[in-house]
């Protein structure tokens, strides 16, 4: 190699090792993927899902992990210490406990995003001959309720209370109804997957449990409103939230308008506090 390669050579590698010490140091350093934990009730699965999808799309670098399940079941789990950042109840209740109870959540920072309404479902085939909820009371009926530690199994007790002070079913109505019950299950799904596979005759849910891939298989019975109990949902940052600033975001989405047509869409009933 003559003495001019040599020093031509010696030229490229200073250009080439000036070019990379530029790159690296130009380059931003690789933010790690942050996941926000949500325990929500399991009828919430649908709507959920939904609003996850639109809040990762809106927050890049952040994937929203769920776990549906009884609201019972989920403050259960948080008490015993499972890790999340945001608590979505069916009822008022759970929350409350949350709140008092097992200081999970700051008093406060609770809000109501959406409430609910009860109904009867049926298989298509309709194996009880039901007509009415009168026939509810039916000797010999087979009915499947969510267990009275579940929101809606609580709601389902106190709709057939309020039908039992009303003359047209007497008094006797919901003990006649409650001797009727084959199973009682831990969450609101299971209930709708044993009717939808004919295991009982008939069950009380949420109205918005009956999606459209529910309804090829299920009918309804709606429950007038004198009768029918208003589920409240409200949802929370948990104090010891790993991702405290994506969980108020999160909420933020939830109460937000785009948050709320979601909910609508999927048959909820807007909430008075949501934001606009």
């Amino acid at each position: 190699m003559t003495r001019k390669s040599f020093l031509l050579s010696l030229s490229q590698l200073l250009v080439i090792g000036l070019m990379l010490m530029a790159l690296v140091c130009c380059a931003q350093p690789v933010q790690p993927p942050k996941t926000l934990t949500v325990f929500a009730a399991a009828s919430l699965t649908e709507s959920f899902g939904e609003i996850g999808k639109q809040f990762e799309a809106a927050n890049s670098g952040v994937q929203v992990t769920f776990n549906f399940a009884g609201s019972q079941q989920l403050r259960a789990q948080l008490e015993q210490g499972a890790k999340a950042d945001v608590f979505a109840s069916a009822n008022t209740k759970e929350m409350t406990t949350a709140i008092i109870s097992d200081s999970l959540v700051v008093s406060g920072t609770q809000h109501t995003f959406v409430t609910n309404r009860l109904a009867v479902i049926l298989p298509k085939s309709n194996p009880g001959k039901i007509t009415s909820l009168a026939d509810l009371a039916r000797p010999g009926l087979k009915l499947d309720l969510a267990d009275p530690s579940v929101p809606v199994g609580q709601y389902a007790l106190d709709m057939l209370g309020k039908m039992s002070q009303d003359a047209s079913f007497g008094a006797a109505f919901k003990d006649k109804v409650v001797a009727n019950v084959v199973s009682r299950e831990d969450n609101v799904k299971s209930v709708v997957a044993k009717v939808r596979l004919g295991e009982a005759d008939a069950g009380v849910v949420y109205s918005t449990d009956i999606t459209s891939d529910a309804a090829k298989e299920l009918t309804t019975l709606d429950v007038p409103d004198r009768f029918n109990v208003i589920a409240v949902y409200p949802i929370a940052p948990l104090k010891n939230a790993v991702e405290p600033k994506l969980a108020s975001q999160f909420m933020d989405w939830v109460l937000s308008s785009k948050g709320q047509q979601v909910f609508a869409k999927y048959g909820f009933i807007p909430a008075a506090s949501a934001k606009p």
